[in-house]
């Protein structure tokens, strides 16, 4: 194969994985009116993508037993789900995925005290630039302070926190073979998924797992949908640059903001789009930087 055609097929892999995530939203709220929290439906889709991993390679659950580390990220990556698909089955699409993808600014302070890596002025800048989107977005006239308006804003800065953990963690950890970080990935958002969900449902928050025949198909999609993105992102990410990765992935806000304007899940107030045009701006500079930049 040529390497234009590797590389336009890198590309359409990262790209279907941001599809994937950016209209997630969709399937997740249609399998809640089913019957299906979202914390049960990341349970059961991971679920299955922990399945499969686990008959392509039946011994990579080992690796967990060998590099005790990989908990860490069995933690971060589920709990990333967790926050994500709740958030934006109940909140504002938009404004989820804006809090959201404060990811690489968070990565900033998290790779310091794990990779050792010291922010650079120029990594400072966007982080700063990334917080004041924050807080246009944030900002209400409601309230005098820029704070989470409700559980949804929560969830989602929380989902970005854990997003910016599990990278820092899968680049600490890329010694490891790569089928045990799969399933330390899938099982995260399975165990975590499960977990939250039992925790909810004991505080009469979360409804017991029930689904309508109806949405059986829907779930069923909603597996394979994940399962052909997470391939997509391994051989898109294997094969292009961290930068190209980071901006191609950026897509998601689009596919997400889209998606949502045309079903009306998502309000375009100028504040949120003023707020999120700096988030995005600081995510694009993140992955435009230099690897001088980075250290």
């Amino acid at each position: 194969m040529r390497r234009a055609d590797a590389r336009g097929l890198a590309v359409a892999g990262l790209l279907l994985n941001a599809l994937v995530w950016g209209l997630s939203w969709w399937p997740f709220r249609q399998l809640e009116s089913q019957g299906l929290h979202p914390l049960w439906s990341t349970a059961l889709v991971y679920g299955v993508a922990l399945a499969c991993v686990l008959c392509w390679r039946p011994r990579a659950w080992q690796v967990l037993l060998q590099h005790p580390a990989l908990w860490l990220l069995v933690l971060a990556s589920g709990l990333t789900n967790v926050g994500f698909n709740w958030a934006v089955t109940t909140g504002d699409v938009v404004r989820v995925v804006l809090l959201f993808y404060l990811m690489p600014a968070w990565s900033v302070l998290v790779a310091w005290p794990v990779l050792g890596e010291r922010p650079s002025r120029g990594s400072l800048l966007r982080l700063l630039l990334a917080l004041a989107g924050v807080v246009i977005v944030l900002k209400s006239s409601d309230s005098p302070w820029p704070v989470p308006q409700g559980a949804a804003d929560w969830l989602a800065l929380a989902g970005g926190v854990f997003f910016a953990i599990t990278n820092v963690l899968l680049r600490k950890l890329g010694h490891t073979p790569s089928e045990g970080r799969m399933v330390a990935m899938f099982g995260g958002g399975t165990l975590m998924g499960m977990a939250a969900g039992a925790l909810g449902l004991a505080a009469g928050v979360v409804p017991a797992p029930a689904l309508a025949s109806a949405g059986w198909p829907v779930a069923a999609g909603l597996c394979l949908a994940f399962l052909l993105s997470n391939l997509g992102l391994q051989y898109g990410a294997a094969r292009l640059a961290a930068h190209t990765t980071s901006l191609v992935m950026l897509t998601e806000l689009l596919f997400a903001s889209v998606s949502s304007a045309l079903l009306d899940a998502a309000e375009f107030s100028t504040r949120t789009l003023v707020g999120g045009a700096l988030i995005v701006l600081a995510a694009m500079l993140a992955a435009l930087s230099g690897p001088e930049d980075r250290h």
